[in-house]
């Protein structure tokens, strides 16, 4: 079963915690037999959607008691009696409703749980679990904007692209006090390319190419390049691994992990402001890494 098909089953079963509807309703709600539904859904979540629905509610029920009376309690988790109730939340947690003071989350075969205050906290593939890392995603959406936002620029006109922008408050981010959208492109691919070069402990790139074809060339080569420096000091633990930046002068000392939070740091200020230089342009970029992990 794909991974969205799962997701569509497991909507499915949150949006019926509220209306208590049956495992026959569910079923049909999925265009499916009951016996199906309950094979497929039993086969990728490793408990049946009844035991599923069944430990969410007691999972969102432990979460209320923070706050709410048992009664209530009980009520709003589908049981007949705080009795009922009271029984199945002991068997589950060990402790009865009264007393609870703990974690929520009961033991999940397949890492699903209740999240507050009205959703649930589903995990990656598998796969995904393996190969997420922070440092690396927040790499890829520096090159991936950095190149959005070049493509977006091409819109514009030559004049539009070189005139000087007024920027309020002041900043030195760049390489002028008042850039232009194009000076500020250059500022993003040449902060990978001089990084990736004081990195790679080799001299500082010269003669930087501005057209859009040089641009995306020089992105493609300096943002993969950054991107593969930092899988490596990740993959090796370097990050408190300190060099000597020889392109500085005088030569200046540095961390691996320093110098890469300076990059997405200050690229990330960069990118917002050249972003909404384009904005009162009338070129709209959606810089949200959400949007963009969504799109992925």
């Amino acid at each position: 079963m794909t991974s969205d098909r799962l997701r569509a089953f497991i909507d499915v079963i949150l949006d019926s915690i509220g209306d208590r509807a049956s495992g026959e309703e569910l079923a049909r709600r999925c265009f499916l037999s009951r016996f199906h539904f309950d094979r497929l859904v039993s086969s990728a979540l490793g408990e049946s959607p009844a035991a599923f629905r069944r430990r969410l509610l007691l999972e969102r029920a432990a979460y209320e008691l923070r706050g709410g009376s048992v009664i209530e309690v009980a009520f709003a988790a589908g049981y007949g009696s705080p009795e009922a109730f009271a029984r199945a939340f002991k068997r589950a947690y060990a402790v009865a409703p009264s007393a609870y003071d703990g974690d929520f989350r009961l033991p999940a075969p397949n890492g699903v749980h209740f999240h507050p205050p009205g959703g649930l906290l589903v995990p990656g593939d598998d796969s995904r679990r393996q190969a997420m890392d922070l440092t690396e995603r927040l790499v890829e959406h520096n090159n991936w904007l950095t190149g959005l936002l070049i493509e977006s620029a091409e819109q514009l006109g030559d004049a539009a692209l070189d005139e000087p922008v007024p920027l309020d408050p002041p900043t030195n981010a760049f390489f002028e006090e008042q850039p232009s959208i194009r000076s500020m492109l250059d500022r993003l691919v040449f902060t990978k390319e001089m990084w990736s070069a004081a990195i790679a402990g080799r001299a500082a790139p010269e003669g930087r190419d501005t057209s859009f074809d040089g641009l995306r060339r020089r992105l493609d080569e300096a943002g993969g390049e950054f991107a593969e420096l930092v899988r490596g000091i990740r993959d090796r633990q370097a990050w408190d691994t300190a060099f000597v930046d020889a392109t500085c002068d005088p030569p200046e000392t540095f961390t691996f992990g320093g110098a890469v939070a300076h990059v997405l740091t200050w690229d990330a200020y960069r990118r917002h402001v050249l972003a909404a230089t384009l904005r009162d342009r009338g070129v709209d970029v959606s810089a949200d890494p959400i949007a963009w992990e969504r799109a992925r």
